[in-house]
């Protein structure tokens, strides 16, 4: 059992520089040809048994999606108490002695993806069968979910019925839209007979291929007559604009976007990428 933690975007970097590489096997005799292989991965190498080595992979992504959650859940909470999540979070994060790290943890859109959502369900689908109670790990999707729908509840507060949507893809850089919140996102939005236009650079449905297009094709049947290649081709006509995706710059943004646009911002943007002159500029977590 050789566990990989590249991430979609990052593997080649991610594969070279390795936080740490797991090896798991029921004899140590049967890891030395990985053992021999590894030689020259920097980072902690671990030799372990099977079970253990695949049990580490669930438990980094199940405490991936617990991050998100996290900083998803104090962020609308921040937002509420009329208190700066951004500086709250910056704080939090200083101490990367006890917290760990900054990963993940940044309030923003709901997650997605054909990883943390799979192997949070295994997780408590798994502690169900042996009646163990898991509150934390079972309310993460149900968290996730609702978060989600603070999102789309944004949107449809605003009134606007011809809405741009910039990013479909789960993880800008990507054209995975697997369990994408981005995806889902639109199929509500059509569903409440909004007009849309999507944009995202990653994502080409001639290009799409196998699992993912076949997700893409049977949650939005119609996806083909919604992409536009030209991002103000997608702006044009749109009263609200969504941004989905860190994978556009904001002089890019404010080149495009109108002032009487709404911006609504999903995935938290810096201030210094923010839409300055745009007074109808909103964050879900700030």
């Amino acid at each position: 059992m050789n566990p990989e933690f590249m991430r979609e975007g990052t593997a080649v970097a991610d594969f070279l520089q390795p936080s740490m590489t797991v090896i798991g096997a029921a004899d140590s005799r049967h890891a030395s040809k990985l053992r021999e292989l590894y030689e020259w991965v920097p980072g902690r190498l671990f030799e372990t048994s099977f079970r253990a080595a695949e049990m580490a992979k669930y438990l980094c992504n199940a405490w991936h999606a617990v991050k998100v959650t996290f900083a998803n859940e104090a962020g609308s909470l921040a937002k509420e108490l009329g208190v700066d999540a951004e500086s709250a979070f910056e704080i939090f994060c200083a101490d990367t002695r006890l917290n760990i790290s900054t990963s993940y943890l940044k309030p923003g859109f709901a997650f997605g993806g054909s990883c943390l959502p799979k192997d949070v369900r295994a997780l408590t689908h798994r502690a169900k069968e042996l009646d163990l109670e898991l509150p934390m790990l079972e309310s993460i999707l149900t968290s996730n979910d609702r978060h989600f729908h603070r999102a789309l509840e944004m949107v449809l507060a605003t009134g606007k019925k011809k809405i741009a949507l910039l990013g479909l893809s789960f993880k800008a850089g990507t054209d995975d839209l697997r369990e994408s919140p981005q995806v889902q996102l639109a199929k509500q939005l059509l569903g409440e007979g909004c007009e849309l236009t999507i944009w995202d650079n990653t994502v080409s449905l001639g290009q799409l291929i196998a699992s993912n297009r076949e997700y893409i094709e049977r949650t939005i049947p119609h996806i083909g007559s919604l992409l536009r290649h030209d991002l103000l081709d997608a702006l044009r006509g749109a009263e609200a604009v969504i941004v989905a995706t860190r994978g556009i710059a904001r002089e890019t943004i404010e080149e495009f976007v109108r002032p009487e646009q709404v911006v609504i911002d999903l995935v938290n943007l810096e201030k210094t990428r923010r839409v300055a002159a745009n007074g109808n500029y909103q964050g879900i977590c700030w």
